[in-house]
Order: structure tokens, then sequence, then C-alpha cells
């Protein structure tokens, strides 16, 4: 059935709206990823979204994304030395990101409500 969809589908359209639909909501997803209260350094948040999503995210998308929720006070950073190698930048959800996140969460179950009752 899903294969009839995509041959009488605008699929321009549908990939447009999908790309759309995943840049809204990848800020969304970072800090429910985060508000598991663990620390993530940038490429095991790019693996969790990959593997929690179908959202593919590199780093030219991630990087910028964590420095916009820095400075809405979101998440916070910290450097981390390694044993070898270079250090590594640490992700953790503020207070203001979890009370966000929760807002945000109920502000998105209710839609999701509200879109499945149509």
């Amino acid at each position: 059935m899903y294969f009839l969809y995509l041959c009488i589908m605008n699929e321009d359209f549908f990939n447009k709206w999908v790309s759309q639909l995943k840049k809204g909501t990848l800020s969304f997803v970072v800090l429910r990823i985060l508000s598991d209260g663990r620390e993530y350094y940038g490429y095991d948040l790019i693996n969790e979204v990959k593997q929690k999503t179908e959202i593919e995210i590199a780093e030219g998308t991630l990087y910028p994304l964590m420095n916009r929720l820095k400075e809405e006070q979101l998440v916070a950073s910290k450097w981390v030395e390694q044993g070898s190698g270079i250090p590594r930048k640490y992700y953790t959800i503020t207070s203001s990101g979890m009370k966000t996140v929760q807002a945000m969460t109920g502000y998105w179950e209710n839609l999701n409500k509200t879109i499945n009752s149509i």
C-alpha cells in the first residue's frame, strides 16, 4: 500500500517536507537524548540520533546546533582531556534545558494526538 502512495504522490514535495520536519525537530531530539542525564561528546550524540531516529546527522549540522543550544543556555559543555589524543567536548542538559524539553514533549504529544484525531 505504501508503494502505491509513492507512485501517485508528489515525491519532490514529500521529500522537502520530510527534510523540513527533520530539521525542525532536531533540537528537540538532541534535548530529549541529553535529558537522560548522561554526558555526550559530539560523535556519541551523532550516533544516538542516528540510532534512535531516522535522522542522518553530520558533524557540520550537530556542532552549530549545539552552539545555538548553548547560547540559549539549554546545554552546557566542558572540555575533557583524554589519555591519548585531543580533548573531547562533552555536552549536558541544563535545568533550563530540562524544563524546555519537558514543555516541548508536552507540546509534541498534544500535537501528535491532535493530528491523529483528524
